[in-house]
């Protein structure tokens, strides 16, 4: 069996309306997977710059990829700006 090119996997849990954001996102940008959609808004996450460090006490479900009510301003509860 050949080795994998990318031996590690990556687990993340999304909501309905967050995969199909990733989706829609995937098909607009032509990705050729889901996988590749994905390293590539990684790979834009970690270039940009101004991004949010997460105070103590958040959670994992403190971040979404789609903010809850119009007018959010995206940022997680306790976080440093």
């Amino acid at each position: 069996m050949a080795e994998l090119e990318r031996p590690q996997r990556l687990q993340i849990m999304l909501t309905d309306e967050e995969l199909a954001a990733l989706e829609n996102w995937r098909f607009e940008k032509r990705m050729p997977s889901r996988s590749a959609a994905v390293r590539e808004l990684l790979r834009r996450g970690l270039a940009a710059e101004g991004f949010l460090t997460a105070g103590s006490g958040i959670k994992s479900q403190d971040f979404g990829v789609i903010s809850q009510a119009a007018g959010d301003d995206e940022k997680p509860k306790n976080s440093k700006a």
